[in-house]
């Protein structure tokens, strides 16, 4: 049996040149520049909670402006030092046994700058050494916050080809197998138990589609809120084992949002929130304040990211009629762009965009036992989750690389989501991420259309790639705003979305 050590760890390797900032004492290394501003289950009640958090008001206006809030200073460099190099998810597999099932990776996964320890390791895994002096490897953020694209790997760029499809719980023994010091045995029945605990809540039907939420509900209910120990057992009733699916945004749009997650819910210090894949392994206040006293500069490093270019020729004169009319019909919610930029930080009401509602209006998500977990736990002392009834309208800086679209990922293309009547029920793609897989005219994810849904296909590897729109939280619906535009206009949007 295979293990998904990007799964385990809490890592897809891949083959590929990464595109990175510049790590400390290397800026002419730079191919993302910084910022130039930085320092299927049986029915839907097996599925979703009924006790969501409410929202602030009984009735959404259709755009609500999220004001934004101080944010705590950092220093980029650092941050990128301490993202790649320090072990802020508290444990992880002993490296004595990543060493023999993995070796060293291909030195094209390997991002520049890192420590001695993690010199030799693909981009999303982190080595360190634990309180207990046993050295471990773990996932770091980018396991999802960085992915392939032409050949290289884009740190920043939420990864759409995740695989969270399989049971890993059933693996994380096999581990163990390989181990004979007692101290490493510890680390890893550590570990183990983590793993084992959150794999039936992180399982999901469709390869590219994330679990975060539910790992972090699984996890907040094994968790005293104030002291931050662990329980064996669940302190509060556990998030369904159904899960709805969230596609990650890039990180480089955080630096224009006020807010954190696709319903506008993260508010109050954004890097106490980014730290909570912390809630893993780290089990005492005292480590998670030593965690949090250097992640204000992870947070800078996110801020200083700048989005891939479009990677093709455009058009300059199509691209500027297409930026007329977005400029006319789109730019209100999702802000203007070039000089003298602005963005709004509207929440749209689910009835106004009319998208898939689940995530934002009646999911477990969000129900109020998470929400006043975090709010009460050390993590809420200076952060917040507010969830409300709609969806963050996102910048679009880099959204050429950022497909499939929606916050489920359920429209694989740009010109699917601006001509709704052209998105299919049942798609499926490679996961392929070289332009060789990429529709530069429709932008997006080259996609095949099929006449069925995961109920009609027995082949369990086939369904694994299957989207399927009629599953609960899946719905590509909504955001007909394109829909108004003829077809030339539709054309020269899309030719200026591919410039910013």
């Amino acid at each position: 049996m295979k293990i998904h050590w990007g799964l385990l760890l809490l890592a897809a390797c891949s083959t590929a040149e990464p595109i990175v900032p510049p790590p400390p004492g290397n800026a002419d290394a730079a191919v993302v520049v910084l910022h130039e501003d930085a320092a299927a289950a049986p029915d839907a009640a097996a599925r979703f909670d009924d006790a969501a958090a409410p929202a602030d008001d009984a009735a959404m206006p259709p755009l609500t402006v999220l004001q934004p809030e101080a944010q705590r200073a950092g220093d980029p460099l650092l941050g990128y030092a301490a993202l790649l190099d320090r072990g802020y998810v508290g444990c992880g597999v002993p490296d004595s046994a990543y060493r023999l099932a993995m070796g060293s990776a291909p030195m094209n996964v390997r991002l520049p700058g890192r420590n001695a320890l993690n010199a030799d390791l693909p981009y999303s895994q982190t080595r360190y050494v634990t309180s207990s002096t046993v050295t471990v490897v773990s996932a770091n953020c980018l396991t999802c916050h960085g992915s392939m694209l032409d050949g290289r790997v884009v740190v920043g760029l939420g990864n759409a080809s995740a695989d969270f499809t399989g049971d890993q719980g059933q693996t994380a023994d096999l581990v163990g197998l390989v181990l004979s010091r007692p101290d490493e045995i510890r680390e890893w029945q550590k570990w183990s138990e983590r793993v084992k605990t959150i794999s039936p809540y992180i399982q999901m039907p469709i390869i590219g589609v994330n679990p975060a939420d539910n790992l972090a509900n699984a996890l907040f209910a094994h968790r005293d809120p104030t002291t931050l120990s662990w329980s064996t057992t669940p302190l509060m009733e556990m998030p369904p084992t159904t899960v709805l699916p969230v596609d990650v945004p890039a990180w480089w749009l955080g630096k224009h949002k006020s807010s954190m997650f696709w319903v506008g819910s993260g508010r109050g210090d954004h890097a106490r929130i980014m730290m909570t894949a912390s809630t893993l392994c780290v089990d005492t206040v005292a480590e998670a304040e030593a965690i949090d006293a250097y992640f204000p500069d992870v947070r800078a490093f996110l801020m200083s990211l700048e989005p891939p270019a479009f990677p093709m020729p455009t058009d300059p004169v199509v691209a500027e009629r297409g930026r007329m009319v977005f400029t006319a019909n789109c730019s209100r919610c999702h802000g203007t762009y070039g000089a003298g930029r602005t963005y709004p930080n509207f929440l749209v009401s689910t009835d106004e965009v009319g998208t898939d509602a689940l995530l934002a209006v009646g999911s477990s998500v969000y129900a109020a036992r998470f929400v006043d977990w975090f709010n009460r736990s050390w993590y809420g002392g200076n952060a917040r989750l507010e969830p409300k009834q709609g969806y963050i309208a996102p910048p679009l800086d880099g959204i050429w690389a950022t497909a499939p679209y929606l916050h489920n990922g359920s429209v694989p293309t740009l010109a699917a989501l601006l001509e709704s009547s052209t998105r299919p029920a049942y798609w499926r793609r490679t996961y392929g991420t070289a332009m060789s897989d990429y529709d530069s005219a429709a932008v997006g994810w080259k996609h095949t259309v099929v006449d069925h849904g995961h109920a009609d296909e027995p082949n369990a590897s086939l369904r694994r790639t299957l989207y399927d729109t009629t599953l609960l939280g899946y719905g590509n619906a909504g955001h007909t705003f394109g829909d108004p535009l003829t077809s030339e206009e539709r054309l020269a949007v899309i030719e200026y979305l591919k410039t910013l």
